[in-house]
This record gives structure tokens, C-alpha cells and sequence, in this order.
């Protein structure tokens, strides 16, 4: 039987993160997300401001709260006017952010994923909480939230002598080992060569572009469906790099193949493996920096949060399915209530039971 290896690291280890990856989407998904619609938004900044994010701890921190307020003015706006509230105060939102440090090209790419309760909580006469769904964003709240974004955040950098663009020099940049800086310069950059295979169309989506600050909204998605949020978390959690995808050719250089094609049709990138290297430090993250973060009524300090976590629920088995796939068996609390794998520590499950319920293997 084959278990396996960690190193217990946030950097880029494919086992570490893999792990990491499964333990933070079944926590979010059990014990974090409620039972109502969501939503995902994308926050994608300049160049200039992507590479400058991956080591300026203060300015990730600073678009992150500033895409966050602006979220959820949208949506207490949007809730008052069309449920007739007396005030914003009264809607209660809330919204787990990921940040993502990299893109499919292994590119040092500082981009939010947030995942957004598609609806706002109002008090109801009983003091308890009822959750009102509000519809799909229009074009122009979407560029609303967009244009507000990146108009504070330009804002705030012209203020500390900064620029978007990433043109003028600060001091969180004059406080890196030249080494490293010079890492974060070449992960930031476009791979050196680029094999294309035909165009490749857009679906739509709707996504608006102000200033080079990229703000996307996608389609809700039903929270009572538990499998499809694990998947989604899953996704928003993975690591950097997929080593199936990473092959070696001719004079000694690396092929990554991108997980899908770019819109002009961009299939691989070639690295040479000083390269790689360089991108890989890059992805690590600052330390004492969290990776992940909780707003409104989702937040650890919120009074309200434990009214709203409790209806996320460990979803159970189908009992019509009599023949599930193994790569989707959902064995929420089976296998961790039996006592050779039982831990106390219920944000991190223990190796059996996350490898028979992602890969459907018993290593007992």
C-alpha cells in the first residue's frame, strides 16, 4: 500500500498541497459554506500589480478588502432596493476568498477567487436569520463593482507615491534579497515560447475589464449541492503545479501543458529549467500570510456567523445510487467516526480517509 509523503509545506509540493487542497475544501464544504446559492467572482489586477502583490503583503491585503467592500456594497444595495429595506445595515452578507498566486503557465499571477453567498441575510421577527436570494448581476453592476474597485485601489497607491503599472519603485521591493526579486521579475514574465493549436472561443462569460482590473461573475450555483461546492473549493484550493502536465523535450527544456487551451489557442509553454526554478520560488507565499480568508457573516468574529454555519451539513449518501463512481463516493463522517482513523483534530482528516474519499482507496 502506498501512503503519502508530506512535508507539511505551503510552497508548491504536489503531495503537501494535494493534501491541503482535499482538507480545505471538505472543511468549507462541512463545516464553512451554508446550504444557500453562491456565487464566484474572479478579481484579476494589471501586470504591474500582480507581480508587486506576490511579495507586497500590505497591497494584496489592500485590494483584497477593498474587492471585498465593494462586493458586498453591491449587494446590499441591490437587496435594498429590490426587498424595500429601510437600510443597508439591514443586509448581512458573507464570502470565502481564495488567493491564487499563479496562472496555467506557471506564471506569477496574484488573482482573488471569492465565493459569495448570491443573496444577503435579513433579521427576522423571531430574531433569527432568513436568507433572501437575490438574481443574476446585470453588465453594469458588474462594471459598477469593477470601476469602484479599481478607482479605489489606483486611488490608494497615488497616495503612498505608487503607480498601477508597477513602474515606480517601493520599499517592500528595496526589502528582498536581489535573488529572490529577480525571481518574482522572471515568473512574472510571458514563457519564452508558445505552441498554438487553432483558436479558441470564449462562452460569454460576464466579465468587465476597467483599467486593466478584470472583475468576473460567474453562474450561481445550488448550495445544496455539497458535491459540486467540494469540487469547486477543490478547485479554488489546488496547487500550482500539475506534475502530469510537465514533460521534458529536446536540449534539456520543460513542456507544460495548460490545463485548457488560451483564447488564441495557446496549447504548451517551454521552459528552461532555470526557469522553472525561478517561478517555482516565486510561488511560495510570504510568510505569516493567509491564503485564505472569510468576510461578513462567514468571518470567525461575526456574532451571526454560528446561526448561518449551522445549516452546512456533511452531505450523506444517495441511497439510489447503488453503484457510485469511486472518484466521487461521498463518505462524509463514515469512515472518520471508526476508531483506527479517528484524529481529534476535525479541520485535518486523517490520510485513509481522504485517500477512499477522493481516490475510492482503502489503505486500512
Amino acid at each position: 500500500r502506498l501512503v503519502g509523503f508530506s512535508c507539511k509545506r505551503r510552497g508548491f509540493c504536489p503531495s503537501c498541497l494535494g493534501r491541503r487542497m482535499s482538507d480545505t475544501a471538505i472543511w468549507l464544504t462541512e463545516h464553512v459554506i451554508p446550504r444557500e446559492q453562491i456565487r464566484q467572482w474572479v478579481l484579476t489586477l494589471p501586470w504591474g500589480l500582480r507581480v508587486r502583490a506576490g511579495y507586497d503583503r500590505q497591497l494584496c491585503a489592500l485590494v483584497v478588502d477593498t474587492f471585498i467592500r465593494e462586493l458586498q456594497r453591491s449587494y446590499r444595495w441591490r437587496a435594498k432596493r429590490l426587498f424595500g429595506l429601510a437600510s443597508v445595515e439591514e443586509a448581512f452578507t458573507g464570502a470565502v476568498t481564495v488567493i491564487q498566486r499563479f496562472d496555467s503557465a506557471l506564471r506569477l499571477n496574484v488573482h482573488l477567487h471569492t465565493l459569495v453567498l448570491d443573496g444577503v441575510y435579513v433579521k427576522s421577527d423571531d430574531g433569527g436569520l432568513r436568507f433572501l436570494r437575490l438574481p443574476r448581476p446585470s453588465a453594469d453592476e458588474v462594471y459598477d463593482v469593477a470601476f469602484r474597485t479599481a478607482k479605489k485601489v489606483v486611488a490608494m497607491l497615488e497616495k503612498k507615491g505608487r503607480s498601477a503599472d508597477g513602474a515606480s519603485h517601493d520599499e517592500a521591493e528595496s526589502e528582498i534579497e536581489p535573488a529572490l526579486l529577480s525571481c518574482y521579475d522572471i515568473a512574472g514574465r510571458a514563457p519564452k515560447t508558445r505552441i498554438v493549436d487553432g483558436p479558441r472561443l470564449g462562452k460569454g462569460e460576464c466579465a468587465v475589464v476597467v483599467d486593466g482590473f478584470n472583475v468576473y461573475a460567474g453562474d450561481s450555483i445550488d448550495g445544496r449541492d455539497r458535491r459540486r461546492i467540494e469540487r469547486m473549493c477543490r478547485y479554488l484550493a489546488r496547487p500550482p503545479i500539475a506534475m502530469d502536465r510537465l514533460r521534458e523535450v529536446g536540449d534539456g527544456d520543460l513542456r507544460y501543458e495548460l490545463k485548457k487551451a488560451w483564447r488564441d489557442g495557446t496549447r504548451f509553454v517551454t521552459l528552461d529549467p532555470y526557469e522553472l526554478i525561478a517561478r517555482i520560488c516565486a510561488m511560495v507565499p510570504p510568510p505569516r500570510f493567509h491564503m485564505i480568508r472569510f468576510h461578513g457573516v462567514l468571518a470567525p468574529n461575526s456574532g451571526l456567523r454560528e446561526q448561518v454555519v449551522a445549516s452546512a451539513r456533511p452531505y450523506e449518501p444517495s441511497q439510489e445510487n447503488t453503484a457510485p463512481n469511486p472518484l466521487q463516493l461521498p463518505l462524509f463522517g463514515k469512515l472518520f467516526e471508526q476508531p483506527d482513523v479517528e484524529v481529534s483534530h476535525k479541520r485535518r482528516k486523517p490520510w485513509a480517509w481522504l485517500l477512499r474519499h477522493v481516490f475510492a482507496i482503502d489503505v486500512r
